[in-house]
């Protein structure tokens, strides 16, 4: 017997949760709407580079900034969380190509990475499986009214993104697509 990946397209995700106010993300790498560049990819021909980001317009008094890249289009029930950052400070306003790494080095001072869905504390980038649907890539930037949410390293993703919903203002959203 073949499995099948045929299921229905999952909702977007940020439609689901509390509405707040938007701002405006950009990528000099990710184009909205748009194919993902091989480099950021989790595959043979990639390379796990994170993109370029940067966000601008979020509402004053923003203490802080968390970044998150999420796939619900991945197989199974939750989705994949491929890079979640915290403790970003309110004076940054963007995060260069490649600031994803294991060691965080390209992170601004403060901020952390959680393991996302493969276990690791870094940016890994798409790798649906051959054949399947078009998956959609959120890159969420959420403006925060607090500097710190009380998280660690050992923070999941999933419950990062819960405890975000209690202290977002404003959330940014640029979407991107990879399909193999």
């Amino acid at each position: 017997m073949t499995a099948s990946l045929t299921r229905p397209v999952a909702p977007e995700p940020y439609a689901l949760l509390p509405a707040v106010p938007g701002f405006t993300v950009t990528s000099e790498d990710w184009v909205h709407g748009e194919r993902i560049p091989d480099v950021h990819t989790n595959t043979e021909a990639g390379e796990n580079v994170s993109p370029q980001l940067s966000w601008s317009g979020f509402p004053d008094g923003t203490r802080g900034f968390a970044v998150n890249v999420f796939d619900p289009d991945a197989p199974g029930v939750a989705g994949w969380w491929h890079w979640t950052v915290l403790g970003i400070p309110a004076s940054v306003t963007s995060l260069p190509r490649g600031a994803g790494t294991e060691d965080g080095a390209g992170l601004p001072a403060g901020a952390f990475q959680l393991r996302g869905d493969d276990g690791v504390a870094a940016y890994r980038g798409s790798a649906p499986p051959p054949g399947d649907q078009v998956h959609r890539y959120y890159v969420a930037v959420h403006a925060l009214d607090t500097d710190d949410l009380g998280l660690t390293p050992d923070t999941p993703p999933g419950a990062a993104s819960a405890a975000l919903v209690f202290h977002t203002l404003a959330r940014g959203v640029l979407m991107a697509t990879y399909q193999r």
